[in-house]
């Protein structure tokens, strides 16, 4: 299954997890195996592996364990800035975005205020 926007986090989570026990089955691993190279709870793991929630911090580990971590590259890529964008910030970092400033609704206007 590709993992898409329309799917439920519910879904996303539990075919993660189906891809993670995958894989562990193929290095010929066993999930005490694995969760004791990661460093988590075998529980972590089948909880990881049935689509359940867990810290971000076991996920990472556990990717880590199964040679997975060349994933996170693609998930979360490195911004990258264009020419004009690195010309309007002048080789400054930007730290926050700005609000988008909005246009007085119409609803605001009233009869008599044209004046």
């Amino acid at each position: 299954m590709k993992i898409e926007k329309q799917l439920t986090d519910e879904t996303v989570l539990t075919e993660i997890g189906s891809r993670i026990a995958r894989q562990r089955v193929d290095l010929g691993l066993t999930q005490a195996q694995t969760a004791e190279q990661a460093g988590i709870a075998k529980r972590t793991l089948e909880r990881l592996e049935a689509g359940g929630s867990t810290e971000t911090l076991s996920m990472i580990r556990v990717l880590r364990a199964l040679d997975l971590m060349e994933g996170l590259e693609g998930m979360v890529s490195e911004p990258v800035l264009r020419p004009m964008d690195l010309l309007k910030l002048k080789g400054k970092e930007r730290k926050r975005a700005s609000s988008r400033k909005t246009v007085q609704a119409a609803k605001d206007w009233r009869w008599g205020d044209e004046k």
